[in-house]
C-alpha cells in the first residue's frame, strides 16, 4: 500500500487570481510555502505585489501581476510575463469573483407593501438593475472562465494540469438578498464539472471549493459592527452554522493543497467541495 506523502509542488507553477485578497492571499502564501513558484494576480497592482513581497520575504518565489480577469488581452500579457519569469502554469486557482450593491436586494422577503410606492434605499426583485446583475455574473462567471481558456491552454499541450475554482454554499442553497451572486457560483459549480469532462482527455482536474463565511474585506461590514458584535444577518449566519464561528482563512488551506496534489487526490475531479462549518448541511431545525 502507497500512502501519498506530503505536499510537495516544487517545480511547479501556480497561479492564483484574485490573489491580492484575503482568501486567495492565504492560498497563495500556502502554494508558495510547499515549493511552488506563484504568480498573484489582482485587478489592482500594489496588492497583487504586496502578496507577493510577503511570500519573497519568507524565501519563497512569487510575482505580483496586476490583470483584469474580464479582458482577454490582459491575461494574455499576464500569462506571457509569468512565462517568460516562472514558465508555463501548472495551477490555476480561480479566486477572483465578488458581489454588487446592484444585484442585491434589500431585504429578504418581498412585501406587498413594497409595490405601491417605490421607497428611496429600498431595492426590491423588480428593481434590479440588469447592468448590475451582469457585472456580477461576469466577474464570477466569465471571470473564471477567461483565466481558464488562457492559462490550461499550455496544460492541455503538455502533461495536464490542475485547476481550481472558488464557488460558494451559495452554490448548493441561495442565501436571501443575492439572487444574482448566488446564481453566479451555482453557474461555477457546474461549469467545474462540466470543464472536468471536457478536459479529461488532455490530463487536465478540475474542481472547485465552496467556501462557507469568511471575515474578508468585502463583506466584513455586513456581517460585523464597529465594535466587533454581530450584525443580525451574522447572527443568523452563526446560528445556522453548526460549528459556531465563521471560516479562518487556514481552514481552506488543507483541502486546496489536496486537490492540487496529484499523488494525494488524482482521481477527484468534478467536484465541489463545501469548506462551510456544516452551513450547507444544516435544515435550520
Amino acid at each position: 500500500m502507497s500512502v501519498p506523502p506530503s505536499i510537495d509542488l516544487n517545480g511547479k507553477v501556480a497561479v492564483v487570481t484574485g490573489g491580492g485578497g484575503v482568501l486567495c492571499g492565504y492560498m497563495a502564501k500556502a502554494l508558495a510555502k510547499r515549493g511552488a513558484k506563484v504568480a498573484i494576480l489582482d485587478l489592482r497592482a500594489e496588492n497583487a505585489e504586496k502578496v507577493a513581497n510577503e511570500i519573497t520575504a519568507e524565501g519563497g518565489q512569487a510575482l505580483g501581476v496586476a490583470a483584469n480577469v474580464l479582458e482577454y488581452a490582459s491575461l494574455e500579457a499576464a500569462e506571457k510575463q509569468i512565462g517568460d519569469t516562472f514558465g508555463p502554469c501548472d495551477i490555476l486557482i480561480n479566486g477572483a469573483g465578488g458581489n454588487h450593491p446592484k444585484g442585491t436586494t434589500s431585504k429578504e422577503y418581498l412585501f406587498k407593501e413594497d409595490l405601491k410606492e417605490q421607497v428611496d434605499g429600498i431595492t426590491t426583485f423588480f428593481d434590479l438593475d440588469p447592468e448590475g446583475v451582469g457585472f456580477v455574473f461576469n466577474l464570477n462567471f466569465l471571470g473564471t472562465l477567461l483565466p481558464t481558456q488562457v492559462f490550461s491552454r499550455k496544460m492541455a499541450e503538455k502533461d495536464g494540469g490542475i485547476v481550481v475554482n472558488v464557488s460558494s454554499m451559495n452554490a448548493f442553497t441561495p442565501l436571501t438578498k443575492i439572487p444574482a451572486y448566488s446564481g453566479a457560483k451555482a453557474a461555477i459549480s457546474n461549469f467545474t464539472q462540466w470543464l472536468a469532462v471536457h478536459m479529461s482527455k488532455v490530463g487536465i482536474r478540475v474542481n472547485a471549493i465552496a467556501p462557507g463565511f469568511f471575515l474578508t474585506d468585502q463583506n466584513r461590514a455586513l456581517l460585523t459592527n464597529e465594535d466587533g458584535s454581530l450584525t443580525p444577518r451574522g447572527e443568523t449566519i452563526i446560528s445556522h452554522t453548526p460549528m459556531g464561528r465563521f471560516g479562518d482563512p487556514e481552514d481552506l488551506l488543507g483541502t486546496l493543497l489536496w486537490l492540487v496534489d496529484d499523488k494525494a487526490s488524482g482521481f477527484v475531479n468534478g467536484t465541489t467541495i463545501p469548506v462551510d462549518g456544516a452551513f450547507s448541511a444544516f435544515s435550520g431545525v
